[in-house]
């Protein structure tokens, strides 16, 4: 009986514990948001950190949005074949990437490396008792650290999608028409003529303007809470890509679901 108590009571704490640690994430980001002038007052330092969380993904995002594009054309067309319907190839690698793959893979791309990399940062920033030094100079760490990376994730996530869409197409139109030579005014003019500018280009930034939101935000609330040891730095980065994983899959249904069920 008092292995069942001590169950259930374990249950209760780490229940309870984690209701206290979502109420402490939701204040962490409202602070973060109410806080942020000085991201835009000094944009240098929300510079540096594009520089910082976008630039240095780059070339993640272009190859792997690349070879993206070129394994959809190469499935696509031997589905499309079956059909006769080569010609709308086009369609088919623009919408898949435009409204899922392209904010989809570019967002678990920029948790695996940008959102790891911040969570780490401040975590060894809290572990070398930088951020108790900024208070102990009437530096608030939240403003100082916390906001210019925040909207520096915010601001590279949707170029971050919108380049490894355009590499996507690209690697497609180079399977699609160079290698197995589908007819290039098909390929493209089908894809214009389909892909719409709302439907589709607009819902896949909101999506990737959201996604950025929620990895950045987790990447610095796992920072800023790790504990200042080697291995709760190493612990929070791990939690990090997970959690953003999870989030990202998760918001993407939830907006998918809304977005695109009124669609024909």
């Amino acid at each position: 009986m008092s292995t069942i108590v001590r169950s259930i009571a374990g249950i209760g704490r780490r229940t309870l514990e984690g209701i206290s640690r979502m109420g402490y994430a939701t204040r962490f980001f409202i602070a973060a948001l109410m806080r942020s002038g000085t991201a835009f007052r000094r944009f240098g330092l929300t510079i540096r950190e594009i520089y910082f969380s976008g630039v240095l993904s780059l070339i993640i995002i272009l190859v792997s949005g690349l070879f993206v594009g070129m394994v959809l054309a190469l499935q696509g067309y031997e589905t499309l074949q079956t059909y006769g319907s080569e010609e709308v190839l086009g369609v088919l690698v623009a919408l898949s990437l435009v409204r899922e793959l392209g904010p989809v893979v570019a967002a678990l791309l920029f948790a695996s490396r940008a959102g790891s990399a911040i969570t780490a940062e401040i975590g060894l920033m809290k572990a070398t008792e930088q951020l108790a030094a900024m208070e102990m100079m009437a530096v608030d760490p939240v403003a100082r650290v916390v906001a210019p990376r925040f909207w520096a994730g915010v601001i590279s996530m949707p170029l971050l999608a919108a380049l490894f869409s355009a590499m996507g197409i690209l690697g497609g139109y180079l399977v699609g028409v160079v290698l197995i030579g589908v007819d290039e005014g098909s390929f493209w003019s089908q894809m214009q003529a389909k892909v719409d500018f709302e439907e589709d280009i607009l819902n896949g930034v909101i999506k990737s303007v959201v996604f950025g939101i929620a990895v950045t935000a987790i990447a610095l609330f796992e920072g800023y809470d790790a504990p200042p040891t080697a291995e709760g730095v190493s612990g929070a980065t791990t939690r990090t890509v997970v959690t953003s994983s999870l989030a990202i899959l998760a918001l993407d249904f939830v907006l998918t679901a809304f977005m695109f069920r009124g669609i024909s």
